[in-house]
């Protein structure tokens, strides 16, 4: 059977903006087929944004409360509809699903059992990789992009290796190759790593494991992407 897909739904942060319109015609797509479920943070709030961007009325009683209450509990029963073929959305009361909102223990579990992640377009690519990686964070590091200098990058390495809270890192596209096999090299085997590779494109990729795992997996020899190193255990 095939396997469903998480869909992340983030929303404007305040309440009079539209919907953006890829994740409108989405939702309008899927809120009323019978394989669809729509978690939502809050049952009031969700059903006055959902009439204000003039989705179906009818999706309304088909809402799931997926908050802070009860997400912990809940999460592997929607795995297991996930696993079962069904589509499910997120969508908080407003911003970015998984970032400090309701989502990133399921779509921890969704990287784990191998279930599709991804999220409809927004704007900021770091938060974006951060919520698409499935990490328990309380904090984060933004290291930008590796220096180019090799002796540089060794001594990056090393301190990326000292830290222990999850960092994100960046490089130029062409580069991709080239920081996989060095991260073979240097990176801690005791962590877990994402990359998010094209995000929001038609091409979009997300991996999560060891440094191997990412390099064997990884089908592009260019690509714009977001590596994201994970918290020490």
């Amino acid at each position: 059977m095939k396997t469903g897909i998480l869909t992340l739904i983030p929303t404007p942060i305040d309440d009079e903006s539209p919907l953006e319109l890829v994740a409108l015609a989405l939702l309008q797509e899927h809120c009323l087929l019978e394989n669809t479920v729509l978690l939502v943070e809050e049952l009031k709030i969700a059903r006055r944004k959902w009439i204000k961007w003039g989705l179906p009325r009818e999706a309304i009683e088909r809402f799931v409360a997926f908050n802070e209450h009860n997400m912990a509990e809940e999460a592997a029963k929607y795995l297991e509809k996930l696993k079962n073929g069904c589509d499910v959305f997120v969508i908080s009361d407003c911003g970015l699903p998984a970032f400090c909102d309701p989502g990133q223990h399921l779509v921890d579990l969704c990287h784990q059992q191998g279930v599709r992640v991804t999220a409809t377009p927004f704007g900021n690519s770091i938060a974006l990789s951060v919520s698409l990686s499935g990490f328990a964070f309380k904090e984060f590091i933004f290291r930008g992009s590796l220096p180019r200098r090799e002796d540089e990058r060794i001594r990056f390495f090393k301190e990326v290796n000292r830290e222990e809270r999850m960092q994100i890192l960046m490089d130029t596209p062409y580069r991709l190759r080239k920081l996989l096999e060095e991260g073979k090299e240097h990176l801690s085997t005791q962590r877990e790593y994402f990359l998010g590779l094209n995000l929001n494109m038609q091409t979009e990729v997300l991996l999560r494991g060891s440094m191997s795992k990412l390099a064997k997996l990884n089908p592009f020899d260019k690509a714009e992407f977001i590596f994201v190193v994970g918290p020490k255990s």
